[in-house]
């Protein structure tokens, strides 16, 4: 039998529209738009969750995060739950990790059997983080992160550059030999960029100044309550457009960065002579706001926060400059590649594989997916606001739901930028009525909010644990503050 090997790029906070594939006109990803125009491009594709642990724990179980009580960025999933890694090492695969994992608590493989460079911060919420120096906060939903932006120099960029070489000497060196040895393996590749800091090196910098349009969007009817609530806890309702088109502008240089490294890694699969006969998957874990609604980071249902890029490429197997407009989520990729592995599916999971759909565009499909944001009160970016919300995309139809207040409906076909919210239209509450039903269906925000905080006090104790005996981590990506710098005239703090 061949040899079908799965490289999966994953990268952090990529706003889907930001590549050229995805019909950015200013940004240079030739490498991301090479995978598509070789493979298979979901245009429609979602995250399980609007921040990097629960979106990342619920992609390596294929569970929804109620399901497994990892909501928070501070929540520790159960080392006994198998993850696709699990699956596919069953089925006689290498699962490696080279870079990201963001996994908190003591087991830092989740079923991967070799990981080289680690992450950037601590096993355990409580434990001191590493210093980012003038870039203090930058990486957090804070004011800071946009006061402190433009041309320089951040860790997380340099952390990148280490991984890409490491994965480089990897496919270099052991890939081929476990390949010679009839072992197929699945590589996944955990870049931080493009995440904040919006911080990115000189030159790149300079590549995109002066052509980085403004955001497209503003606060408008369709505005939400929690989103003016969360503008203004996080201090951005007076943000200069200095500010915001120095951040803007590093964004995409920093997206232009990442395709490079990809591009490095690609060719370093195809040194190797494995370039046919690898799955090759591109996602992120997320989206960003980048200024969109006078919003930034993540941590919404709008598009640009929920929706995130996924490509898929394997000559042959995959069709070549396809597009796929169904609704799937990462939950769903999980089950995909293990049956494109052929390993076995992961047991009592939400997601459901879509490697048929991926091969071919009638494939039957149910096109509905969900999203969740839970939090309690910690960390202090929360303001103090516990919320439980939840997402349901349902064909053309987005439907959000907020514990303490009005609900969402949006038509995406008739109004792809969510402008105009028809949850208060009678002409829409049966279509309403149906959602509700789907979206509320084993999913109480009441039980949930009770289990979080019953959760949080069983946290504190973990948290204050870690801030007085600081214990040790492991597969971290020592970096000196030193690193991190700024070009320029914006603030340094």
């Amino acid at each position: 039998m061949t040899i079908r090997n799965v490289l999966f790029l994953f990268s952090d906070q990529h706003n889907q529209k930001v590549a050229g594939c995805y019909g950015d006109s200013v940004v240079q990803t030739p490498n991301i738009d090479k995978l598509a125009q070789d493979g298979v491009r979901f245009d429609n594709a979602y995250c399980p969750s609007p921040i990097c642990v629960p979106s990342r724990m619920a992609s390596l179980t294929a569970r929804w995060p109620h399901r497994q009580e990892c909501w928070t960025n501070d929540d520790i999933l159960r080392s006994d739950l198998p993850s696709w890694l699990h699956a596919a090492g069953a089925a006689g695969y290498a699962p490696v990790l080279i870079g990201r994992l963001h996994a908190i608590g003591p087991d830092q493989m989740h079923g991967y059997a070799e990981r080289q460079g680690g992450d950037h911060s601590p096993n355990w919420q409580g434990a001191p983080r590493q210093s980012m120096g003038v870039l203090s906060e930058t990486n957090d939903p804070t004011p800071a992160s946009l006061q402190k932006s433009g041309p320089g120099y951040s860790a997380y960029q340099q952390k990148d550059a280490d991984i890409t070489e490491a994965a480089i000497d990897w496919l270099t060196h052991q890939a081929p030999a476990l390949n010679a040895d009839g072992k197929p393996f699945c590589l996944t590749v955990g870049l931080m960029l493009p995440h904040p800091p919006y911080v990115v090196d000189d030159e790149a910098y300079d590549l995109y100044a002066g052509k980085v349009p403004p955001p497209e969007l503003g606060p408008d009817a369709a505005d939400h309550a929690f989103h003016r609530w969360w503008r203004d806890n996080r201090g951005v309702t007076d943000l200069t457009s200095e500010e915001a088109d120095r951040a803007r502008t590093a964004y995409w240089g920093l997206v232009h960065r990442m395709d490079e490294m990809i591009g490095r890694v690609l060719e370093a699969l195809e040194a190797a002579g494995l370039m046919e006969n690898t799955l090759i998957i591109y996602a992120s874990d997320h989206g960003e706001h980048l200024g969109e609604r006078g919003l930034w980071w993540k941590h919404t249902f709008y598009e640009e926060s929920v929706k995130v890029p996924l490509i898929m490429r394997l000559p042959g197997v995959l069709p070549a400059g396809e597009v796929r407009d169904q609704v799937v989520n990462l939950v769903d990729l999980s089950q995909t590649m293990l049956e494109a592995m052929g390993a076995d599916q992961l047991p009592h999971a939400d997601g459901r594989s879509f490697w048929s759909l991926a091969q071919n565009a009638t494939a039957s499909w149910s096109n509905e997916t969900f999203s969740e944001y839970c939090t309690d009160i910690v960390p202090a970016w929360t303001g103090g606001r516990a919320v439980q919300q939840r997402m349901i995309r349902s064909d053309q139809w987005k439907l959000i739901i907020y514990n303490d207040e009005a609900p969402q409906l949006f038509d995406l076909n008739a109004d792809p930028s969510e402008q105009h919210n028809l949850a208060d239209d009678p002409e829409y509450r049966q279509t309403q009525h149906g959602l509700m039903a789907r979206l509320t269906q084993n999913w109480d925000p009441t039980a949930i909010a009770k289990r979080m905080l019953e959760r949080r006090v069983e946290k504190d104790i973990v948290l204050k644990w870690a801030q007085q005996t600081n214990p040790a981590s492991t597969h971290i990506w020592d970096f000196s503050p030193d690193i991190n710098k700024l070009s320029g005239g914006q603030s340094d703090g």
